[in-house]
């Protein structure tokens, strides 16, 4: 489905990453794990069409994203929920699902995919004349994940989805992701929170400063002593 092939970047004179690989199988979801400034987000902006790669190649069924804007990628099927959540605080929940579903083949069906994301999310069904900004921090992530649905996504593109909630809600978030996994939606997970996003993986890359440091199967890679010394302080 994704095919990224030795991609290099940076900003300015300053380099980012350096000779990236990586693939996102169809049905699959894929962890991409590392510590802050290790380069994730920099890796889903080029995904994007935020920022073009230096060198290396992104392609998309095998169509060469480098050459698609970034507003065609989400008609694509690439469906991004930045970090952050990037929803709407000033307009209805309902409206921010409603902006999700703005291409031809979405807003035919919109009240289709609605209904499938209530299902999901009764508690966006219960809030949606209320504003989004009002929301708590897990309903507003599931809001961002609503939304993302409403493009009837093939790649579900996810920023930090732990980023500044409980843990008992991060719990919740992530159930969430794996009721969406069932289903065969293909994910892209970014998360500092290694053993959630390993757990829910079916394969993971380890980024460190750039480069990709592992990769494996997630299970393996839980087991990994290296992984497990770096990020879980355990020997």
């Amino acid at each position: 489905m994704l095919k990224i092939a030795g991609v290099s970047t940076g900003y300015g004179d300053l380099r980012v990453l350096f000779d990236i690989d990586l693939e996102v199988n169809e049905g699959e979801v894929v962890a991409l794990v590392g510590s802050n400034g290790a380069g994730k987000t920099t890796l889903l902006r080029i995904i994007s069409g935020e920022l073009l790669p230096t060198s290396g190649t992104v392609t998309w069924f095998d169509q060469d994203l480098t050459k698609i804007p970034a507003f065609k990628r989400a008609e694509l099927g690439i469906s991004h929920i930045p970090q952050g959540r990037g929803i709407l605080t000033t307009l209805s929940v309902e409206d921010n699902l409603n902006l999700g579903s703005y291409t031809k083949r979405t807003k035919a069906k919109r009240q289709e995919l609605k209904d499938k994301v209530f299902e999901t999310f009764p508690i966006l069904k219960d809030r949606r004349r209320l504003l989004a900004g009002t929301l708590s921090g897990g309903q507003q992530q599931m809001l961002a994940i609503g939304r993302a649905m409403m493009m009837e996504p093939q790649l579900l593109i996810l920023d930090e989805p732990s980023l500044g909630l409980a843990p008992i809600v991060v719990d919740e978030m992530f159930q969430i992701l794996t009721n969406l996994k069932a289903t065969g939606t293909s994910m892209l997970i970014i998360e500092q929170n290694l053993v959630k996003a390993l757990t829910i993986a079916d394969r993971g890359y380890v980024l460190e400063t750039g480069h990709v440091a592992m990769t494996g199967d997630s299970k393996d890679l839980l087991r990994n002593p290296e992984v497990r010394k770096a990020y879980l302080g355990v020997e």
